[in-house]
């Protein structure tokens, strides 16, 4: 290439939005086009020589080394952020660099370009900051959430669940199935989940108990939604309450129930002999037997 042509690829590479640099095996600057030059702030004359991507932070340093070794070994290709001191303030440059090698096989130099990524990067921080505050206010609220296939592999469970269940972040099952019991309600919830999944209609609520980490076992209600792209069930999205304590009390209401049918007898009178008649002679008030018997006085609130 002549001169007058390298000095038109020169003027090519400086008329590029995209920061372009080129730098040898030991970081030093061998070229910079215009863009690299505005960003920094200084001239192709103060930069050319000096070491590229220098950085302060011992461990950030640690990070963009161990990423370009790659550039010595095929493919010879590496992606990396990098931050930087501009006249815009602190900017994030995502650089693509590639290795040029010779015919033995060494790196000769490396050559990347460079984009400005620093709206992209606030506005990931905007969405996270946005997401994890959603996440809160939904974490908030007395359901807790989770979805999964239509394989019943996990998706998402919310800490609350896991919580409940006692297992720590970053542990537990991989299956919605795994946390459940054999109890024969867990088969007639499960028949429900199918048919949503196949129907993409949604289930009225049922009940599931579900195994603790420790071995106990709790109940809880589901409310689930079949996710629906393109016609199919691709997920389904569903929140549960905890419903221990409430099975326990209809629990008792039941067996009261059954209890007082048993007392009224077959008739509806009181049967003398049932269940509930010794705890009548317990707490009934025994009949005196004289006068002298009789307390004199009662109590205030008896009156």
């Amino acid at each position: 290439m002549s001169k007058p042509d390298d000095a038109l690829y020169k003027e090519l590479l400086d008329h590029q939005q995209d920061l372009l640099v080129k730098f040898s095996p030991e970081g030093r600057l061998l070229f910079v086009n215009r863009a690299y030059c505005e960003a920094m702030g200084k001239t192709a004359e103060d930069l050319v020589g000096s070491v590229f991507m220098p950085t302060d932070d011992e461990r950030y340093a640690d990070a963009l080394a161990t990423k370009m070794t790659s550039l010595f070994r095929p493919p010879h290709t590496c992606i990396v952020e990098q931050w930087i001191s501009s006249r815009k303030g602190p900017r994030c440059i995502s650089w693509s660099a590639r290795s040029v090698v010779d015919k033995d096989g060494n790196v000769a130099s490396i050559v990347a370009s460079g984009r400005d990524v620093t709206e992209l990067k606030k506005a990931r921080r905007t969405t996270t900051h946005r997401d994890e505050h959603l996440m809160l206010l939904i974490e908030s609220g007395t359901p807790m959430y989770y979805t999964h296939s239509p394989e019943h592999n996990l998706l998402y469970v919310s800490p609350r669940i896991r919580a409940m269940l006692g297992y720590t972040p970053g542990t537990g099952k991989r299956a919605w199935t795994d946390f459940l019991t054999d109890h024969p309600f867990n088969a007639q919830g499960l028949e429900r989940t199918l048919r949503a999944i196949a129907s993409g209609r949604r289930e009225p609520p049922y009940r599931l108990e579900m195994a603790k980490k420790d071995g106990g076992r709790i109940w809880v209600e589901v409310d689930e939604i079949p996710v629906i792209k393109n016609g199919k069930t691709i997920a389904i999205a569903g929140s549960l309450v905890d419903v221990t304590a409430k099975m326990k009390v209809e629990e008792g209401l039941a067996e009261a129930e059954i209890l007082i049918k048993e007392y009224k007898g077959h008739n509806g009178t009181a049967d003398e002999n049932g269940p509930l008649a010794a705890l009548k002679s317990i707490f009934a008030p025994k009949k005196a037997k004289s006068d002298e018997e009789l307390p004199s006085e009662f109590p205030d609130g008896l009156k």
